[in-house]
């Protein structure tokens, strides 16, 4: 909401925007008459960075004789034709005087085809046309001065522009870095860096550097149109901008220092001296020593086995084969016959193929482990009675 509802330390300021409607001014002619000086404004103090416009200077602009149609002719613009129109000359001669610099536009935009339309005040065309000075301009040839620089291509309404919104800025500026930031706008970043060398001053100037006139959005043509003209182009006037800028650049920076961020103290970095790696185990490079699970029965050792001895040294020698490839020879082995059970035939023993090439003998097909139960039938076999005749 506004802040005249809620800030009673400022009842006697109002809005630019409820100004011109209680002057009865469109915002446009509004904003030229603030530019022009017929209107004064003052900072806001609310901390938006605005301006605000004071009662008493509303009651002062009423108060003046012919208001509003005084100030409204004081602040309107025409264009090229009306212009040459209002001054009863040809629009081609028109042209040629605002070209040669002799009518300074005030403002200009973009119209649907992209072309800048150059505006004028109403007053100073009235007041270049009833000059005497100037009758010779306005009738009869153009003197030959003047032809040769107009067939030369030289056009200084943007650079007169330029000129008197300068004017208009340095007037309404408070400050001193506000008078530098009004001078930067019409230089290239190039040109401050060049000027500018503290960072921190920069962006000072980059907070009260204002806008141009009739800046769209980044990149579009209203705003290269914008940039173009706002610019400055002529070498002259570089340098005698980039001088202005130097000079109030200094004279702020003796009057307000730009404020700069507390320097840090980075504490020293302690390193500890390098200490030697410890050289590595032996265990972790020594070749491991080939270990057997199951110990082979020996030649010498006394008396039968008993059958789950026999049955666990079956079981384990094809896992004790695979884990000791190197102990193995490439012969095959063959185990002695096993006595025949009189009702089941004899199990056939695991030979190791020996393969056709060099290499070690590989395992060939082995039958699955029988239980406990089978292994005592075939040890034991049932007793049978005599034959039947």
């Amino acid at each position: 909401m506004s802040a005249d509802l809620f800030d009673p330390t400022r009842p006697d300021t109002c809005k630019p925007s409820h100004a011109a409607r209680e002057l009865g001014l469109r915002r446009g002619d509004f904003d030229r008459a603030v530019q022009l000086g017929c209107i004064r404004t003052v900072p806001d103090e609310g901390g938006g960075g605005g301006r605000r416009v004071e009662r008493a200077e509303i009651e002062r602009v009423r108060a003046q004789d012919g208001f509003p149609d005084s100030l409204l002719d004081r602040v309107r613009v025409v264009g090229t034709a009306e212009g040459a129109a209002l001054m009863e000359i040809p629009a081609g001669r028109f042209s040629r005087l605002a070209r040669l610099g002799l009518l300074v536009p005030v403002t200009f935009y973009l119209n649907r085809y992209r072309s800048v339309v150059w505006l004028y005040l109403a007053e100073e065309l009235r007041q270049f046309a009833t000059g005497p000075e100037n009758a010779h301009l306005l009738k009869g040839r153009t003197p030959e001065t003047l032809r040769g620089r107009l067939a030369a291509g030289v056009d200084l309404r943007a650079r007169n522009w330029r000129g008197r919104h300068l004017g208009l800025l340095l007037r309404r500026a408070e400050g001193p870095w506000a008078r530098a930031g009004a001078v930067a706008a019409f230089l290239t970043p190039v040109d401050v860096a060049d000027i500018v060398k503290d960072p921190y001053e920069r962006a000072q100037l980059n907070r009260f550097r204002p806008m141009p006139p009739g800046y769209g959005v980044p990149g579009s043509p209203v705003t290269h149109a914008a940039e173009q003209i706002t610019t400055a182009r002529d070498a002259d006037e570089i340098g005698w901008l980039r001088s202005e800028l130097a000079r109030l650049v200094a004279e702020a920076r003796s009057v307000s220092p730009v404020a700069r961020p507390a320097a840090r103290t980075i504490p020293p970095v302690i390193r500890t001296a390098p200490r030697p790696i410890p050289p590595m185990a032996r265990t972790v490079t020594g070749r491991a020593e080939e270990t057997t699970r199951f110990p082979k029965p020996t030649a010498s050792s006394p008396g039968p086995e008993s059958p789950s001895a026999e049955l666990t040294r079956r079981l384990t020698e094809p896992a004790a084969r695979t884990e000791e490839p190197s102990a193995r020879s490439c012969e095959p082995v063959v185990r002695p016959p096993e006595p025949m059970s009189a009702t089941r035939p004899a199990v056939r023993p695991t030979a190791l193929t020996a393969p056709r090439g060099h290499g070690r003998a590989q395992p060939g097909p082995q039958r699955p482990p029988r239980g406990l139960r089978a292994w005592l039938r075939r040890r034991s076999p049932r007793r049978t009675g005599p034959a039947r005749v």
